[in-house]
C-alpha cells in the first residue's frame, strides 16, 4: 500500500540565503496521525507549505499517494486539505457560501455536502453562524469554518499547521475526534503543533525538527521512551546543540 505522504530528501533555501530545510525525510501511512514538532523557525511551516503545493522547491520530492506534487500538482491538491496557521479566507462571503464554494471545488454532491456541513457545524458549534459574513467572525470561528471546509470532501491527506491554537476546549475535543474518525476511513493526517501533551495522546508517530533537520522520528513510544513527549523533545533538542 502506497504511503499517503512521502517526503524524500526535501531541502529549501530562501532567496535571502536562509536554509529552512535540510534533507527532510518522512512517511505517513494510511490511518496515521503524524505529529510534526519543533521550535518557531525550525522548518515546520516550510515543509508543510511545500507538501501541500503552495511553496516551490527544487531539492528532493514530495509524493501524495504516489504522485509528485512537482509534476502532478492538481491531482495531489484534489486529494489534500490544508489549513494554515492563520485562516485568511474570503471575508465577504457568509460561512455557508464559503462551504458551498469548497464543496464545488472538490465536487462534493449536494446530499453529501448538506449532511456533512450540518454534522460538522453542529459539532463545532457553528450552526447558528453559517448565515453571517466571515468578516464578522472571531479568529476561532474562522478556524472552525475552515476546518468544516477541510473535512467536507474527506481528503486522503489532511495537513494542518497549529490547528488547536485559538480553539476553545470543546471544539478542540471535537476536532480530535473528527481527526480520529477520518483516519479510521484510511486517510492520513500530518500536523504541526506546540501543544505536546495533545500530540502525545493523539499521534501514532511524531517527528522533531530543529534548524531544518529531522533530529528524531518514529512511533510515539520510540521517540518518547519511558518519559513524556515534552521531556523527550527538550532532551533531543538540547542534545543537538
Amino acid at each position: 500500500m502506497a504511503a499517503v505522504l512521502e517526503i524524500r530528501h526535501f531541502g529549501k533555501t530562501y532567496g535571502n540565503g536562509k536554509r529552512a530545510a535540510e534533507d527532510v525525510n518522512l512517511v505517513v501511512q494510511p490511518g496515521e496521525i503524524y505529529g510534526f514538532i519543533g521550535h518557531n523557525g525550525a522548518g515546520k511551516t516550510t515543509t508543510i507549505r511545500a507538501a501541500v503545493g503552495v511553496l516551490d522547491f527544487i531539492e528532493g520530492d514530495i509524493l501524495i499517494n504516489g504522485h509528485s506534487v512537482k509534476t502532478e500538482p492538481v491531482l495531489c491538491k484534489s486529494q489534500t486539505a490544508y489549513i494554515p496557521d492563520n485562516p485568511d479566507i474570503y471575508e465577504f462571503l457568509t460561512g455557508m457560501q464559503y462551504l458551498n464554494y469548497m464543496g464545488d471545488v472538490f465536487r462534493v454532491d449536494a446530499g453529501t455536502r448538506k449532511q456533512r456541513i450540518m454534522r460538522y457545524s453542529e459539532l463545532l458549534g457553528m450552526t447558528g453562524d453559517l448565515g453571517d459574513l466571515i468578516g464578522n467572525y472571531s479568529h476561532g470561528m474562522k478556524q472552525k469554518i475552515v476546518l468544516i471546509g477541510a473535512f467536507l470532501h474527506e481528503p486522503k491527506l489532511l495537513v494542518l499547521d497549529e490547528p488547536f491554537v485559538g480553539l476553545d476546549p470543546e471544539a478542540s475535543y471535537h476536532l480530535k475526534e473528527m481527526m480520529k474518525e477520518l483516519c479510521a476511513k484510511g486517510s492520513a493526517i500530518f500536523f504541526s503543533t506546540h501543544v505536546l501533551d495533545v500530540a502525545e495522546k493523539l499521534c501514532h508517530k511524531v517527528a522533531i525538527i530543529k534548524e531544518g533537520r529531522i533530529i528524531a522520528s518514529g512511533t510515539m513510544e520510540e521517540v518518547k521512551g519511558s518519559g513524556s513527549l515534552e521531556e523527550a523533545f527538550l532532551e533531543v533538542v538540547d542534545h543537538e546543540r
